[in-house]
């Protein structure tokens, strides 16, 4: 190692709003006010090792392999033949089953923290095929719509290959309310299964690119045409309690669009100004109250933080 490099490194990566409605599984942007952080050590040992987890959830898998964050830290580990390994310790921040990303945030937060390990880090981008690893041993499929925006920050579209960050104005700001019920990932995937008619692919198209549009012309009405899912938030609706009236009131506060954050059971909708958001998520929140759900509230600029290294406490 040498004589610059560090033994340990820390980092936290934000939350996320996945699929942004229109975008399945391409689409997301980072949302701060939540995060998972990680601290990994460098150690002699060719393995990578978790020596603990806490914060909100604990009973995750310590077998690396089966941990989206340690999945991620062994495929970067064989794609670049390191001779050490990593230990790794989680502290979670964000509820697994939320439709706010948190295997995704566990994953990133890992591989920043030990990317700074390395005797020549690698780009943001080029932490993206490991990141996809580590998810996909949470969802089933290498899918980075979570991941982009924790890696650069903002709003992101995501292939298996590309990642682009988006132009949105500074003063769009997205409100999310957590309701605390458990949707799981796969059990929300499985509600998608059936025929679709091709009408609904060409109108979904056609919102995505009204949406892409809009974002990076700045253009509100745009994003308000586009902003419609009617492909996966009808199939996914019924699963989460309440559903119709907390979106009802995110567009009643003057949403450019709502709908469900990865997959759910938390409902994000976007705005023009951080006041309409502010209203609208009390407003959300007051509607899964009524359906005898409690909820947390974020609101923060879609232009939200990518993850970072942070001290590592003592």
């Amino acid at each position: 190692m040498s004589a610059d490099i560090t033994n340990e490194a820390c980092a936290w990566a934000p939350a996320s709003v996945g699929n942004i409605g229109v975008g399945f599984d391409l689409l997301g942007h980072s949302l701060d006010g939540a995060g998972d952080r990680a601290r990994v050590r460098r150690i002699d040992e060719p393995v990578v090792r978790i020596d603990g987890i806490d914060g909100c959830v604990t009973d995750l898998p310590r077998e690396a392999a089966a941990n989206t964050a340690g999945q991620a830290l062994i495929a970067l580990r064989e794609a670049l033949g390191l001779p050490f390994g990593f230990a790794l310790h989680l502290h979670k921040g964000i509820a697994l089953g939320s439709g706010m990303g948190g295997s995704a945030s566990s994953c990133v937060a890992a591989l920043v923290a030990a990317n700074a390990l390395l005797d020549e880090p690698l780009s943001r981008e080029a932490l993206y095929p490991f990141a996809l690893d580590g998810e996909a041993v949470a969802s089933g499929g290498r899918h980075g719509d979570n991941l982009g925006g924790m890696l650069l920050g903002g709003l992101v579209l995501t292939t298996e290959k590309h990642l682009i960050r988006l132009d949105v104005p500074d003063a769009w700001h997205c409100a999310l309310v957590h309701p605390h019920v458990v949707l799981e990932t796969r059990r929300a995937r499985e509600a998608l299964a059936g025929a679709y008619a091709i009408g609904e692919f060409v109108a979904q198209s056609a919102h995505l690119a009204l949406v892409l549009t809009g974002c990076q012309r700045g253009d509100a009405e745009l994003v308000r045409d586009g902003l419609r899912d009617v492909l996966v938030e009808p199939r996914r609706a019924p699963l989460i309690p309440g559903f119709d009236a907390v979106k009802r009131a995110a567009l009643d506060h003057g949403a450019l669009g709502a709908s469900i954050s990865g997959a759910g059971p938390s409902v994000f909708g976007w705005f023009e100004r951080r006041a309409e958001a502010e209203a609208a998520a009390d407003a959300m929140a007051r509607a899964f109250a009524a359906h005898g759900l409690d909820s947390d509230r974020f609101v923060a600029p879609i232009n939200g933080p990518a993850a970072r290294l942070e001290p590592c406490a003592s």
